[in-house]
């Protein structure tokens, strides 16, 4: 896989330099390193069927700044677990938002984890790593500070993968959409089974992500592991 030049990633998705600065940090080389991963996105992303073709228009908004931003919700110096990775989200974004945290790509299939793993190297960031995994083989178990998801499985299912993972006192973050109070109102005993505590819906983003093309806030399922 070749890295894609940049060109006008952004400025093709009408996302302006103070909404990639607000997000990213007003790092060129991070910015940089943001277009350059969604131009790999939507070249051997799509090629490898890892993001369907109907989403280039897309992969800004709805898919790499919505995965940045949960962040918000993140302390520093943080050790973060993206549990079903895929194509790197949220994971990627998260770490080149926020370079202070480090963070492990967590995705069982082989062809996602050599995506993932070309990824990195071609983009060089040094507070990545990956591994092939499900959620119940990370070793050690109960270390993460957060683990985070997105469009990986119903609530319940993610408790029981995700909050094991976690320290006490750590989170799962999950990214949900419209279904979220839903999810929550129907799986909230399974989560407090896995060992989660209080759940509550957190929005991140919305100060930073005011352009048109957004779904903005991103809504996620935030849940403390009390045990």
């Amino acid at each position: 896989m070749s890295r894609e030049p940049r060109s006008s990633e952004a400025a093709e998705a009408n996302v302006s330099r103070e909404t990639l600065a607000s997000v990213f940090g007003d790092d060129e080389e991070r910015i940089d390193r943001a277009e350059d991963y969604v131009g790999l996105l939507r070249t051997a992303g799509i090629e490898r069927g890892l993001i369907g073709p109907r989403e280039v228009p897309r992969l800004w908004g709805r898919h790499v700044l919505n995965s940045a931003v949960v962040g918000e919700l993140i302390e520093p110096e943080a050790d973060v677990v993206d549990v079903g990775s895929g194509a790197g989200l949220p994971g990627i974004p998260l770490a080149l938002a926020r370079p202070d945290l480090w963070v492990t790509l967590v995705e069982p299939m082989q062809r996602r984890v050599t995506f993932l793993e070309e990824v990195v190297a071609l983009l060089g960031i040094d507070n990545v790593e990956v591994l092939r995994a499900r959620a119940e083989e990370v070793s050690p178990l109960g270390k993460a500070d957060a683990v985070v998801s997105r469009a990986v499985a119903p609530l319940g299912r993610l408790a029981d993968w995700c909050l094991p993972v976690a320290r006490k006192g750590g989170a799962m973050l999950a990214i949900k959409g419209r279904s979220a109070a839903e999810e929550i109102e129907r799986d909230e005993g399974r989560i407090r089974a896995a060992g989660g505590g209080e759940v509550t819906v957190e929005r991140c983003g919305a100060s930073k992500l005011r352009e048109p093309a957004f779904t903005v806030p991103t809504t996620v399922v935030r849940a403390v592991r009390i045990r």
